[in-house]
């Protein structure tokens, strides 16, 4: 499941990270070019740093600990970085909601109060108080009818048990389940969108540009961003809006 695939890659790279990984990879590093018959450099070589680092680089600063800590260990941190970044704790939660969820696992883990306590933190203005209420019973109602039926018990996924709610009719049941279901199926493409608008950010927020006004900075962030749609208006449009402010201001 995506939600373990998620946690184990995080443990896996720790433990990549550390003293004893760095020698199994080392280890195979040098079976692999004596295999191969491949030049191994002097580990313990003097290593001097590129440009300016090179004056503010430790004592005995040898070519292993350069490979060690700014090639090996830095391409971790950086994996950790983006998987943190893309799977942060609020996504965690959800993609632990989604794996209780899907009747096949057999709602090992299954928790309808835990549930809307996620709902109630991620999403309050979906659900109001008294839905949250409703949610709590039709999960629970979900959940036996899960078990007696074959049809909920094929799905393997949240997409896949959302399609099937719809073809067995059963969303007009589980109304506020088929919502939650909608947005948790949403949630890969509201992460994108957000990954989305903060390169945009990076783009437009220049070094160049760093005193640029909050507001001519959202609007150029919103042309960045929805700049499909920006392309479809016409420019004689935006100078006959440019003139029509330009005399109102000139009016008054």
């Amino acid at each position: 499941m995506q939600f373990d695939k998620v946690h184990s890659t995080k443990v896996i790279l720790e433990e990549m990270r550390s003293d004893e990984g760095w020698e199994l990879f080392i280890g195979n590093v040098v079976e692999f070019c004596v295999e191969h018959d491949i030049d191994i450099p002097d580990m313990e070589e003097l290593y001097i740093l590129r440009g300016g680092r090179a004056r503010r680089q430790p004592d005995h600063f040898t070519r292993e600990r350069y490979l060690r800590v700014e090639i090996f260990r830095a391409t971790i941190d950086n994996q950790l970085n983006e998987l943190n970044l893309r799977f942060n704790e609020k996504v965690m939660d959800l993609l632990s909601i989604s794996v209780t969820l899907i009747p096949r696992n057999g709602f090992t883990s299954f928790n309808a109060k835990e549930i809307c306590s996620m709902v109630e933190k991620y999403y309050p203005a979906d659900f109001t108080q008294q839905e949250r209420y409703g949610l709590e019973i039709q999960l629970n109602h979900f959940a036996a009818d899960a078990k007696n039926s074959g049809d909920l018990k094929k799905p393997i996924t949240i997409t896949s048990l959302c399609r099937c709610l719809v073809e067995t009719g059963r969303d007009r049941i589980y109304k506020l389940l088929d919502r939650l279901l909608r947005l948790l199926v949403t949630l890969p493409v509201s992460t994108a969108s957000a990954e989305r608008a903060f390169s945009s950010l990076k783009i437009i927020k220049s070094r160049l540009r760093n005193r640029m006004e909050d507001d001519f900075l959202a609007d150029s962030l919103l042309l960045q961003i929805e700049r499909e749609i920006a392309s479809k208006i016409p420019c004689e449009d935006i100078i006959a809006d440019f003139k029509s402010r330009k005399n109102r201001r000139s009016y008054l």
